[in-house]
């Protein structure tokens, strides 16, 4: 059975952070994941997931000035020390929340004659991320994204991500997947998940092109959810997409499924 999480950061924006967990619950979602969690207070976050009866399924090791157009945190060579402070937050937020995973964001290099540097670095960090996640019994993912919304981006395409998952063969590392990310770098997100569900622990949806709900795009999602249903994957399906004319009004995907 497919398992869908609300991504708190783009789905109910009409309300404020701590509201949106009852409105996610009332859609008939059962999980939800937050991008950066780190203007509420864990223990907040904690206590309206309990109000609710909502699991964490994810959220992001922060990352700086990523979304501003920088180079984020995770990959950059001068900032490795922030990468640890921001690593110590997100491991006490996981330690009260048990989110089901947590995504270690690579970030982008600016200069490309830089960029077996910083892929260096990034791997040594995601290392790092997985032992300590480990300890408290929790996945640690990462993920591409698309060269097209986020020029410069150090793992672009699932070619590149799975390489670094390979290379690395850490036993608490795992994929995160995001079809829209992935479609708009040209793949089969069918295939991939045929063949890669065992080594992906997070899946991420938008329709393609615009990110929007599925149905606002070209994207054939009942084949899709199809897929994943028959494949030996059994984690959560994040809703991260933007919608059109309000959450509620963009749910009419969920209706099979709630």
């Amino acid at each position: 059975m497919l398992k869908f999480a609300a991504n708190l950061s783009m789905l109910f924006t009409e309300r404020p952070l701590s509201e949106r967990f009852q409105a996610a619950k009332r859609q008939g979602f059962k999980a939800v994941e937050i991008q950066f969690p780190y203007e509420l207070d864990a223990g907040l976050l904690k206590s309206l997931l309990e109000q609710q009866q909502l699991q964490m399924a994810l959220f992001n090791v922060a990352a700086d000035d990523l979304l501003r157009g920088g180079e984020g945190l995770a990959c950059v060579p001068e900032k490795q020390s922030r990468f640890k402070h921001a690593l110590d937050q997100a491991l006490a937020y996981a330690e009260v929340l048990q989110p089901a995973a947590v995504n270690v964001l690579p970030g982008r290099c600016l200069d490309a004659r830089r960029q077996p540097g910083y892929l260096a670095v990034f791997k040594e960090n995601l290392v790092h991320a997985a032992d300590q996640f480990a300890r408290l019994g929790i996945k640690t993912v990462f993920e591409a994204i698309n060269h097209h919304d986020m020029p410069g981006f150090l793992i672009a395409d699932n070619r590149q991500a799975l390489a670094v998952w390979s290379e690395l063969s850490h036993p608490n590392l795992y994929l995160q997947y995001d079809i829209y990310h992935s479609l708009r770098m040209g793949e089969d997100p069918v295939s991939i998940i045929a063949e890669q569900s065992d080594k992906i622990a997070h899946i991420q949806f938008a329709d393609c092109p615009g990110r929007g709900q599925p149905g606002s795009g070209s994207v054939d999602f009942a084949g899709i959810f199809s897929a994943i249903e028959t494949s030996a994957y059994s984690g959560w399906l994040g809703a991260e997409y933007k919608p059109s004319g309000g959450t509620e009004a963009s749910l009419d995907w969920f209706d099979a499924y709630r």
